[in-house]
């Protein structure tokens, strides 16, 4: 006679493990430490501030200016 499966049973251990995998592959693809987070924000900021430094000031009396 062959073993009774519980469909239920077996259906949640199936999703579990792919949930497990796909959480495992999330981890090598979003995780970051600390310091590369850091690293990243202060080179953010950095790119903002020389953006900021290039921009001109408008001329609001200049109606070929965009607004």
């Amino acid at each position: 006679m062959a073993d009774l499966i519980n469909f239920n049973k077996a259906r949640k251990q199936r999703d579990k493990r792919n949930a497990e995998a796909q959480a495992a592959e999330n981890r090598v693809r979003f995780g970051r430490t600390k310091e590369q987070k850091a690293l990243e924000a202060a080179q953010a900021l950095d790119a903002q501030r020389k953006l900021d430094q290039l921009k001109r000031d408008r001329d609001p009396d200049d109606p070929n200016e965009p607004q």
